[in-house]
């Protein structure tokens, strides 16, 4: 099995990866590997976790200008993609049309022993792609829908081509699944297992979105990612005490729009949101970290730590001060 990206014009190969048998003992066990990517256009890396059945990429480059890589694959794979930064394009002669993906997009493609051409459009590309073993994927496809009886004749007579013809925006349930991908630290068979459970979760997530149609269409484009950039600026700074406001005029917006923009895309409001990554984050600290409660208040935000801990309550239903007795007495 055997994957390459590369210029074209001066023969700068980018990634070229060989891949055993997919059915050969070297894939019943997990591994894992991160590539560097280096070249004239800019520089960046690829992290792979494979085993039976399933792969795994995350890539994040950053580019000194637009780029385009020849590319070429020999096998066939259904593939989850998630655009999560920069303008990508794609052209094969095994599609009918070009395949091109906005920042925080996703959609499924089958794909068949291709190549073609990638066009990268930003300075900075981040993008989180699982391919799936055809088999595995057909057991989770849903039956008597056309969307998804198109879609699985497609596969079975093996043309390349996307489950939905548009595609749909990444969801907050999708982020959340996809960065506990990423930042997994269990090994070996436990990992395994986790990895997996995960992915039936967000091809679950996919499946569901897409069946449904939920792509919002209230807002333009411009709006979408302007409440995007909101949402990881959140994500990066969820310690700042910043105004509703103030955070809709920072990125080009309004109070107005960044509400019912957030609540559309997301399903939750900003600040329902902001506390619901403080809340995860001061659990992951309280249990992973030697931190006192109210250091992790501090740490997350909070001038006091009685509304840290009524906050945390309200979330959990248990108390800060009682996940620290509980770890201190499984120690």
């Amino acid at each position: 099995m055997h994957v390459r990206l590369y210029d074209p014009i001066a023969n700068d190969s980018l990634l070229t990866k060989e891949y055993p048998d997919r059915y050969s003992s070297e894939w019943h066990t997990l591994s894992e590997c991160t590539t560097n990517l280096q070249s004239a256009s800019g520089e960046g890396f690829y992290k792979e976790i494979y085993f039976e059945g399933v792969h795994i990429g995350y890539g994040h480059a950053r580019l000194m200008k637009s780029a385009k890589f020849a590319f070429e694959s020999d096998f066939e794979s259904v593939e989850m993609h998630f655009t999560l930064k920069g303008e990508s394009l794609a052209n094969s002669s095994r599609f009918d049309r070009g395949i091109r993906f906005s920042p925080n997009q996703h959609n499924i493609i089958y794909a068949n022993q291709i190549q073609g051409e990638m066009h990268w459009n930003d300075k900075e590309l981040q993008l989180f792609e699982i391919n799936l073993e055809p088999a595995f994927f057909q057991k989770y496809l849903p039956q008597e829908q056309q969307v998804f009886d198109s879609f699985r004749n497609k596969i079975i007579n093996q043309q390349s081509d996307l489950l939905q013809a548009s595609n749909m925006l990444i969801s907050q349930q999708m982020g959340q699944v996809i960065n506990d991908i990423i930042a997994c630290k269990r090994t070996g068979l436990f990992k395994r297992m986790y990895l997996e459970s995960k992915i039936i979760e967000l091809l679950m997530l996919q499946l569901e979105q897409l069946a449904n149609d939920e792509r919002p269409t209230s807002f333009k484009k411009a709006d979408i990612d302007k409440i995007y950039a909101v949402k990881e600026f959140i994500s990066q700074n969820m310690d700042r005490q910043i105004s509703l406001i103030d955070m809709a005029h920072q990125f080009g917006t309004n109070e107005f729009t960044l509400k019912k923009g957030f609540k559309e895309l997301f399903g939750n409001t900003v600040f329902g949101f902001w506390n619901d990554l403080k809340m995860t984050e001061a659990m992951r600290m309280l249990r992973e970290q030697e931190m006192l409660v109210n250091e992790v208040a501090e740490a997350i935000g909070y001038q006091n730590a009685r509304h840290f801990s009524t906050a945390f309550t309200r979330k959990f239903g248990i108390t800060p001060s009682q996940i620290k007795k509980g770890i201190q007495a499984i120690v």
